[in-house]
């Protein structure tokens, strides 16, 4: 190995301790053969994700009234420190060039680098520490000449870092391979991959003549796409290079993004490739421009027309409505109105995108769709890119459709806040006969909603295809707060019209909010808390109201109270409550309670006749257990005492029985001292049973995918993650089957002996059974009184979607269906009502369909009565496919990734060969077999009832009472 193998190139900007980071993750590497080149100009440089130069030391940015030299001078001396403390590893090169930008400054360290390969890093930019030795061995394994891993950028000031998501998504960086051509990895041309991240051997460079562009603000972008359209061979690793990139500032780095693109666009590869360049553009639109429509509402109204400007002013044919169809309606509109230079468009669709449901704009009805906009364009393409339609605005009712209420003009006149705005007339109010009343509400924050300042709006009008108004509020007389803590009013603008109401905040551009100044206050408690009101404009861009002390006693009182809230002793006093109260949240812990749950109450003796029972991890009242609670209410069993848990809510659980929230100190109770345990998955893992306690697990489904020790997750962990579920399994007194299936599988896999087996299957299934000879002697009608509940029309059939759980949505965040449920209802909903029940540990956000045709029933309790009531079943993997066999009536299996799951997860049978109904893989194959479903329903019977005995075979109607008679009549297992 030479002296040097890797030469890490690091332009110094105006930031001295964005320079210190970088250089310190070059020294530390744990591959000892790298060298950090600094390179320095004669001036302060620009920053390469921003185009303005940043601040000194304090990181604030560069202004008038900064001192260049002095910045150049921090710089230097960090760089000077740095290369004293390592002087064989850190060198520092000058750039003479009278304009160093970072391209320039760039250029002049690859052209000082010694190393055979060399990494360049922007400004603030980190290496992990074995960033080089892993780039440096997948390039030497590979004998490639550029090697490229992950990288991840800032995403604001406490954000977790992230990679770009298209790189991401696309599974990049997946595992260490090596790319032959750039058709089996465009993403490295697609997404910009190659701006940071990647080595390149020095001999390609020269060879090449590579080098950034000195005429571009953004020349890593171009630069990038060079070196994957001339290294041939890209050696690809999955681990982490480079962290700390600057977040993305679409509207700051817009110009040079702009010419970046174009002038990659313009490169024989590209222009040799018209697929891989109109990727590269659909790429551009999603992850540039409208992420800069979304920014829109932050910007002044000059900024916004520049940037308006700027995009109208790029090539036609990179911004052709083509390459938008693929994206959501609202982000078609965005990219529409921003090609055609529309600022003031491009932020009311911007401020929707942050708001969905909102109606921001006019809207036009055509031919049975919608568009965004008074005059829908007469080019088809173009009117295509404002359809609206599937948002469903001209189906939501007007309380549930919130407005863009545009403040035009926020000023005072006297002691009189005077506010105008205007609003989109919704689809609802078009007709001009429709009344129109409006009140503004001051809700003062904090309070949930609790107070509230209300006062009627002076005018409200219709002025073409808008609605205005105007209001003249006495502010100090309206807003009588007490003035302690609710100093914040957030005001909002409630529209009454005869089928409802609809209230929103206020939007308002940050400059335009100056034109009003203070005014007074009469605070409840006295001016010593505040004597005026001052408008504002919130991160939201929303206009709220906050008292202020402008006298001198009240700028005193402020001053004494901030003191004695914040000296010494109050200091120490606020430090020692804090800890009281965290000491005390302690005994709330789970794994306190745990403990003292294991070493104590476990001691305790049971209650004789006492049962707990728990569905789902206490998220519904349903499945066995329900089924079985109603079968010992039936019996009237003396001297029994039943508890059920609940997860969150109580909504919906028995009021004959006890509720206890799951994980509180009431459910441990419950129990330790229960004789009996029924649920159906599993009480928390790490409870013990007590010896005393008999527990009937009555299991949640039949298996198709591997469970339990078959999971190929479950046999990655280490031993005693697996000892822990053992524990957890031997628990089990009864194990219900409704199947020998089941016992090849679940009782197998899970470590169920023989004994523990329950051959009498589901009680939640007895309600299917009858239900099935219900249909046979007397026919489907009078349905279940849940259709009624629902308000299902008995003319129309019903469809129930259940689809099965493919992982927890991440943040909050809800999953994405695989049914397009909007296309369903389009084609299907004058015969069908679909039904969409997601698994109950997901959630799933339903798009606004025409009222009627889809219900969302994933709250409802027991999912058997939504089986009885549905004429057809549309499922992929979900166990509910055993369940709905034993009605006999028709199922499709809509299975898009099913060679896929079935790699993941496993299954213990083939779904095509087995699946008593037509599976499909596609969405229009789905729509195909709906319209066939009557033909197939008669081809599949034969299936169905072959199906329904090979696993539900143990099914006879009378479960419940068998489990009942099983669980009373046995003993605990030692």
């Amino acid at each position: 190995m030479s002296a040097v193998e890797i030469s890490c190139v690091v332009t110094a900007g105006a930031d001295p301790q964005a320079l210190r980071r970088s250089v310190e993750s070059v020294v530390a590497q744990t591959m000892r053969a790298t060298e950090a080149v600094v390179v320095l100009g004669l001036t302060v440089t620009a920053s390469p994700a921003t185009g303005r130069a940043t601040g000194r030391a304090t990181g604030r940015a560069v202004g008038v009234d900064d001192d260049p030299e002095s910045a150049a001078e921090d710089v230097r001396a960090v760089a000077d420190e740095l290369a004293a403390l390592d002087p064989a590893r850190v060198r520092i090169v000058t750039s003479g060039a009278e304009t160093p930008t970072t391209a320039v400054l760039r250029n002049h360290g690859l052209d000082q680098a010694r190393g055979r390969y060399v990494i360049v890093l922007g400004e603030g930019e980190r290496l992990q520490r074995d960033a080089c030795r892993n780039l440096w061995e997948a390039a030497e394994r590979s004998g490639t000449e550029l090697a490229a891993g992950r990288w991840t950028r800032r995403a604001g000031r406490r954000a977790k870092e992230q990679p770009p998501a298209r790189l991401v998504e696309s599974e990049l960086y997946a595992c260490s391979r090596t790319v032959e051509a750039l058709s089996e990895a465009p993403e490295l041309v697609v997404a910009d991959a190659l701006v940071t991240g990647f080595c390149v051997r020095t001999a390609l460079l020269e060879r090449e003549g590579l080098r950034y562009a000195e005429d571009l603000e953004r020349g890593e972008v171009l630069f990038g796409v060079q070196l994957a359209a001339t290294a041939g061979r890209i050696a690809l690793t999955p681990n982490l290079i480079v962290s700390g990139r600057a977040a993305e500032d679409p509207a700051g780095t817009l110009e040079g993004q702009l010419a970046a693109h174009v002038r990659v666009a313009q490169l024989p590869l590209l222009q040799a490739d018209t697929a891989l360049r109109e990727a590269r553009d659909r790429a551009f639109l999603a992850d540039q421009l409208v992420p800069l429509a979304r920014q829109f509402p932050k910007l002044d109204a000059d900024d916004r027309a520049r940037a308006a400007a700027l995009v109208a002013a790029l090539p036609a044919a990179r911004t052709d409505p083509d390459l938008r169809l693929d994206l959501p309606p609202l982000e078609r509109v965005c990219l529409q109105l921003l090609a055609d230079g529309d600022a003031e468009g491009a932020l009311a669709a911007g401020y929707a995108l942050g708001r969905p449901g909102a109606v921001t704009s006019a809207l036009t009805e055509r031919d049975g769709r919608v568009y965004w906009g008074t005059a829908p364009p007469d080019d088809p393409r173009a009117r295509a890119a404002l359809d609206v339609t599937e948002l469903g605005h001209q189906y939501q009712p007007l309380a549930d459709t919130p407005l863009l209420n545009h403040l035009t003009h926020c000023g005072q006149e006297g002691d009189r806040l005077v506010l105008e705005g205007r609003l989109p007339t919704p689809l609802q109010l078009r007709s001009s006969e429709v009344p129109l009343t409006a009140t503004l509400e001051f809700l003062v924050r904090g309070t949930d909603g609790r107070l509230v300042f209300r006062t009627p709006v002076d005018e409200v009008w219709r002025d073409s295809d808008a609605l205005r108004w105007r209001a003249a509020v006495d502010i100090g007389a309206l807003l009588r707060v007490g003035g302690a803590r609710d100093r914040v009013c957030d005001p909002h603008f409630a529209l009454h019209t005869p089928d409802g109401t609809t209230t929103g905040p206020l939007f308002l551009e940050r400059d335009r909010v100056e034109a009003a100044g203070h005014f007074r206050a009469r605070p409840r408690r006295g001016r010593l808390f505040g004597d005026s009101w001052k408008p504002y404009v919130t991160v939201k861009h929303h206009l709220a109201l906050q008292l202020h002390a402008r006298r001198r006693s009240g700028r005193l009182a402020a001053a004494a109270v901030h003191y004695l809230t914040h000296f010494r002793p109050a200091r120490k006093a606020k430090r020692l409550v804090k800890g009281v109260r965290r000491r005390f949240d302690r005994i709330f812990a789970r794994s306190v309670k745990t403990r003292v749950y294991n070493r104590l109450l476990i001691r305790l003796p049971v209650r004789k006749g006492s049962v707990v029972f728990e569905s789902h991890m206490g998220k519904c009242y349903g499945d066995s257990p329900r089924a079985i609670h109603e079968e010992l209410r039936a019996q009237g069993r003396r001297g029994v005492r039943c508890t059920w848990s609940y997860a969150t809510s109580a909504d919906g659980f028995p009021t004959d029985a006890t509720l206890v929230r799951r994980l509180s100190w009431r459910y441990l109770w419950a129990l330790a001292r229960a004789q009996y345990w029924v649920d159906n998955q599993g009480f928390p893992l790490d409870l013990k049973k007590p010896a005393a306690t008999t527990y009937l697990q009555t299991w949640h489904g039949s298996a198709y995918k591997r469970m339990g020790f078959a999971e190929s997750r479950i046999k990655a962990q280490n031993a005693s993650e697996r000892d822990k579920l053992s524990a957890a399994l031997a628990r089990f007194d009864h194990f219900l089957v409704r199947s020998e299936h089941d016992v090849a599988t679940l009782a197998r896999d899970y470590r169920q002996p023989a004994e523990s087996l329950v051959a009498c299957g589901y009680p939640r299934n007895d309600r299917l059974v009858r239900a099935r000879a219900a249909d046979e002697s007397q026919g489907r009608f009078p349905r279940p009184a849940v259709a009624a509940d629902l308000g299902i029309p008995d003319h129309r059939k019903v469809v129930l979607y259940a689809p099965t759980f493919r992982g927890m949505p991440k943040k909050g965040r809800t999953t994405q269906l695989p049914l397009d449920v909007r296309q369903f209802a389009e084609r299907f909903g004058d015969e069908y009502v679909l039904l969409v029940r997601a698994h109950y540990l997901e959630s799933a956000a339903l798009p606004v369909c025409p009222p009627g045709t889809v219900i969302d029933v994933s709250g409802h309790h027991d999912v058997s009565e939504l089986l009885c009531l549905a004429d057809a079943l549309i499922t992929d993997y979900s166990s509910i496919m055993f369940d709905y066999a034993l009605l006999d009536r028709p199922m499709v299996f809509f299975t898009p990734d099913l060679d896929a799951y079935v790699a993941e997860r496993g299954s213990y049978f083939d779904l095509r060969a087995e699946a008593p109904g037509p599976v499909v893989e596609t969405g229009d194959e789905l729509l195909r077999a709906m319209d066939e479903l009557k033909q197939s329903d008669a081809t599949y019977r034969a299936d169905r009832a072959c199906f329904a005995e090979k696993f539900g075979g143990y099914e006879s109607g009378q479960a419940a009472r068998t489990a009942l008679d099983v669980l009373f009549a046995g003993r605990p297992r030692r």
